[in-house]
């Protein structure tokens, strides 16, 4: 399995012959063979995870598809694009979706897919979107303990799902607080290999996280990300 980080939250998953786009909203896209089936998700209309750009790689892509949050309202090729709302499920040819209630807005994604030549090997990726434990310390108690229990109910229903690769908001604007959904769901939900985004460039929060003795159950698992298009190569 390859993975390519685009930048802030747009991540591209290859698997065999399968395709998987998330929250590009700019940026240079990788190269993919255009024979390769493609699915692109945008978790919500919020202009740093959607760019109505994605349009036109069908173009490029014929066995292309778009599973587009609901909020989305910029309309594609009527015939490739699902919209979903929250607490979905959907299936196509090579993958299976089930969406989450975003703690801001639009969904998460989980999405299951079974590659060729991989005799079977079922792989299991989720994408937060902007699923997060948001705390904003001006927003006051009220609102923050409505976050911490939207958050933590939602990732709750995941648990006993074996996640192969997970992308995961780590945003330094919620300061001493940048951390606590990461942690979270590193913590109850059995995740092989983690790759923080929403970070706004600010990549020197990877190297916060790594010296933060929160994560110190975890920290072999999580990807550090250094700059857009970083390549990794996951082996299983």
């Amino acid at each position: 399995m390859k993975v390519t980080y685009i930048g802030h939250s747009g991540y591209m998953v290859e698997a065999g012959d399968v395709v998987l786009i998330f929250d590009y909203y700019h940026g240079k896209m990788p190269e993919v063979s255009p024979t390769a089936k493609v699915y692109v998700f945008a978790s919500h209309v919020h202009p740093d995870h959607f760019n109505k750009k994605i349009f036109e790689w069908e173009k490029k892509y014929s066995n292309i598809r778009y599973i587009l949050s609901d909020d989305i309202k910029a309309k594609g090729p009527e015939e490739k694009v699902t919209y979903v709302g929250p607490w979905q499920e959907l299936e196509f040819e090579e993958i299976k979706v089930r969406t989450l209630r975003s703690t801001d807005e639009g969904v998460a994604f989980l999405v299951r897919c079974i590659p060729e030549g991989t005799k079977g090997r079922e792989k299991v990726i989720y994408h937060a979107g902007d699923l997060n434990w948001w705390h904003w310390v001006e927003e006051g108690e009220t609102y923050n303990e409505m976050m911490r229990q939207r958050y933590q109910r939602e990732i709750r229903k995941m648990e006993g799902i074996n996640v192969d690769v997970a992308f995961l908001t780590l945003d330094p604007r919620q300061e001493e607080q940048y951390l606590w959904g990461f942690d979270y769901f590193m913590r109850h939900i059995d995740t092989k290999c983690a790759f923080p985004m929403h970070m706004w460039n600010h990549y020197e929060t990877c190297d916060r996280l790594y010296q933060d003795p929160l994560s110190e159950p975890y920290r072999n698992k999580v990807m550090r990300i250094r700059e857009d298009l970083q390549v990794f190569e996951i082996g299983f």
